[in-house]
């Protein structure tokens, strides 16, 4: 499927990973349908701060995944659903989790119940490499079995097993994505490598982290927005589920000792409680399998291994320190 010249509907746009597939969508030629989160500061999120030639391009819908009607309305006239809006922190679904209920399960409902009503040609549903837990076997391939450690990433499973009923029961035409640790421009700090870059670039040499034993496999986020539109151009992705991973795995205190060195400082880290998870929940062990997303796509990661990896975090070190970006985050507090 050509996307050029499509009308495009985009969960979750407001968001990090999801304003920067809008704006690559829009360069692309597509008409994108933003749908961002209401509310009463009409603030689009990060779109807000996308050039001006990029938003006079798209449409915004503000609303509220959570609203079916909203859903129903905002995906009239559209021909591909790209579904990203989703509550994703994993400390707040432990004191909120019946708001990740309604907001990543009911929420995929409304958005694949409105499909199957508009005959949509093609959603790309959201899922995360948390629904894996911590690895029984590396690389984690598609056919892991699947634990939620964390209300949140039960949430997901709940919802990635809704976007598999409709294409089982109705033929509804859904794939699913399964990216691993995205980082990059724009993510909030509730994520351990702008966490990192933020407190280093405000002078602090005692950086606090969490767990930092925890290996992930990390991926920039210009090759997971590649991964999202490579799977709805294909005509083999339709009821399958792909991990988008770069193959690459590192341990969170290994990354910590690479920002400081692309950074050119010394540093001690320091273990904050408050920032650990519940032992049993805590996920040790992350690291993709992606030969199913390649042979069926065509995808290739551009920031794969360590030198991939170290490419994509002086992008992010040279955002995070310009001192415009920088003022916009709370570096001083944990962020959930």
């Amino acid at each position: 499927m050509e996307l050029k010249n499509k009308k495009i509907l985009i969960t979750g746009s407001d968001g990090f990973i999801g304003s920067h597939l809008t704006e690559k969508l829009v360069k692309k030629g597509c008409k994108v349908k933003a749908f961002v989160y209401y509310n009463s500061f009409n603030s689009w999120g990060w779109l807000d701060y996308s050039p001006k030639k990029i938003k006079k391009e798209i449409e915004v819908f503000a609303g509220d995944i959570r609203g079916p009607f909203g859903v129903n309305t905002a995906m009239k006239g559209c021909d591909v659903v790209f579904h990203l809006a989703a509550l994703i922190a994993i400390p707040y679904s432990y004191h909120s989790p019946a708001t990740y209920i309604d907001t990543n399960i009911k929420g995929t409902l409304n958005v694949v119940q409105a499909a199957k009503e508009h005959n949509i040609e093609k959603i790309v549903h959201t899922s995360t490499s948390e629904v894996y837990g911590t690895a029984q076997f590396v690389p984690i391939t598609e056919e892991h079995p699947l634990q939620g450690q964390s209300p949140y990433s039960a949430s997901k499973i709940g919802a990635d097993q809704i976007a598999w009923s409709f294409f089982t029961s109705f033929n509804v035409p859904v794939a699913t994505i399964r990216p691993f640790n995205t980082y990059g421009p724009r993510q909030s700090l509730r994520a351990v490598i702008p966490t990192i870059i933020t407190q280093i670039a405000k002078g602090n040499r005692q950086v606090k982290l969490g767990a930092i034993s925890p290996t992930r496999d990390f991926n920039f986020v210009d090759d997971i927005t590649d991964a999202f539109i490579k799977i709805a151009e294909s005509e083999n992705t339709a009821g399958k589920t792909f991990n988008a991973g770069s193959n690459f795995e590192i341990s969170i205190g290994e990354t910590a000792k690479l920002i400081t060195q692309l950074m050119g400082q010394e540093i001690e880290i320091i273990s904050d409680e408050i920032r650990l998870r519940p032992e049993k929940s805590e996920v040790n062990r992350l690291w993709a399998d992606n030969r199913k997303l390649k042979e069926l796509t065509g995808w290739q990661p551009k920031y794969s291994g360590i030198k991939g990896f170290e490419k994509g975090l002086e992008h992010c070190i040279k955002w995070y320190t310009n001192p415009e970006n920088l003022s916009m985050f709370k570096t001083d507090i944990y962020n959930l």
